[in-house]
């Protein structure tokens, strides 16, 4: 039977921010178009994308506090947002 090949969970920081940002963009796109009020909704999605985080780098089994940029640091930036708009809003 062939083995496959390993591949890398290290890309850097530089994919992990490309990734926060889209991610950031595409949630603030979401909640222009929610019914709640763009800062409830992105209070809401941000919430929701840093539990998918935290289950995705459990899932990756990453280092909290590594050399590189994780989803771990991900999750947390977006949790950060999430209070910071539902304390302005």
């Amino acid at each position: 039977m062939p083995h496959s090949p390993d591949i890398p969970r290290d890309f850097g920081s530089a994919q992990a921010l490309t990734r926060f940002f889209l991610r950031l963009v595409i949630l603030g796109i979401f909640a222009a178009l929610g019914s709640q009020g763009f800062g409830k909704t992105l209070e809401g999605l941000l919430a929701f994308a840093a539990f998918y985080c935290i289950f995705i780098a459990a899932v990756r089994r990453e280092a909290p506090f590594g050399p590189v940029l994780t989803h771990f640091d991900e999750a947390a930036a977006y949790a950060v947002i999430a209070g910071l708009a539902a304390w302005t809003s």
